[in-house]
Order: C-alpha cells, then sequence, then structure tokens
C-alpha cells in the first residue's frame, strides 16, 4: 500500500512540474528594472516636447494678436492705444484674436522707433512654462531665453 501510494505521489510530481511553467522571479525582477529605465528616460523627453508644444501655442497667439491689431489699426487709420491686456482691446475679437489656454499674459505697448521717431508696437506674452515671448510690427517672434527683448518691450 505504501508502495502504491510512493508511486502514486512521484507520478503526481513528475507530472506537475512538466505541466509547471512561468517565470522566476529574477526573471520577473529584470522585467520591472527595463520597464523602469525605459520610463526614467521617455518621462522626461516627453515633458519637454509638452512643453515646446506650450510655447508655440503661446507663439501662435502672438501672430495672431499681431496680425488682429494690424488689422485694427488699419481700419482705425491710426495706432491703436496702449493696453495692458490686448484681450480688453474693443473689437480686437472681430479680427481672429483668441487666447489660448497656454498662454499666461499677453500685453501690448505702443513704442516710437529712436532713429525715425515713428510710432510701433509690441506686444509680449508669458507661456505656462514661464518662457517670455515679444513681437514687434517690425520683427517676429523673439525668445527672451534667446534673444534680447526689443528695447522698451518689456512686461512683467
Amino acid at each position: 500500500m505504501i508502495i502504491r501510494l510512493l508511486a502514486s505521489l512521484n507520478q503526481r510530481r513528475a507530472r506537475f512540474t512538466e505541466n509547471q511553467k512561468g517565470f522566476t522571479l529574477i526573471e520577473l525582477l529584470v522585467v520591472v528594472i527595463i520597464i523602469g529605465i525605459l520610463a526614467a528616460i521617455a518621462i522626461p523627453v516627453y515633458l519637454g516636447v509638452q512643453n515646446n508644444a506650450k510655447d508655440a501655442s503661446v507663439k501662435s497667439d502672438l501672430a495672431n494678436a499681431k496680425t488682429a491689431i494690424i488689422a485694427l489699426q488699419t481700419e482705425a487709420g491710426e495706432m491703436v492705444d496702449d493696453a495692458t491686456a490686448i484681450a480688453s482691446m474693443p473689437g480686437i475679437v472681430n479680427y481672429g484674436y483668441t487666447d489660448g489656454p497656454n498662454t499666461e499674459s499677453i500685453g501690448y505697448k505702443v513704442l516710437t522707433v529712436a532713429a525715425t521717431g515713428d510710432p510701433t508696437f509690441c506686444i509680449g506674452a508669458t507661456s505656462s512654462t514661464a518662457a517670455k515671448f515679444y513681437v514687434t510690427d517690425l520683427l517676429g517672434i523673439t525668445n527672451d531665453a534667446t534673444d534680447a527683448a526689443p528695447t522698451g518691450c518689456v512686461f512683467e
């Protein structure tokens, strides 16, 4: 009887180890470590791309504001007065200006060209990433981090 029982247990053990398939703890740990390394590389890259997209959105808002202000000036026949916030200018929305969700603040100033005394304007915007951008009627969009802000075009 004991011999039959031992033989039955041995058969069962043999069958159990044949059919049992799986991963060892070491293999699982290696996979988790590899996934962690990939995540550590991918997350900062993704955040950088996301910040670049937010800054591009603010640059687009500046370009739209410049176009809207030039259209407003063309219709009025004169330079639009200073405004702390472009959105508060009367009629600016009719010329296609909208404020994006990544634009923290955007302002407008009337300046004078030092060499000629002609009036010009400057628009400055701050992104949700804290980057500052400027555009004038004579210049394209500049970044405060890489370019100097146009003279007199500093917004707080």
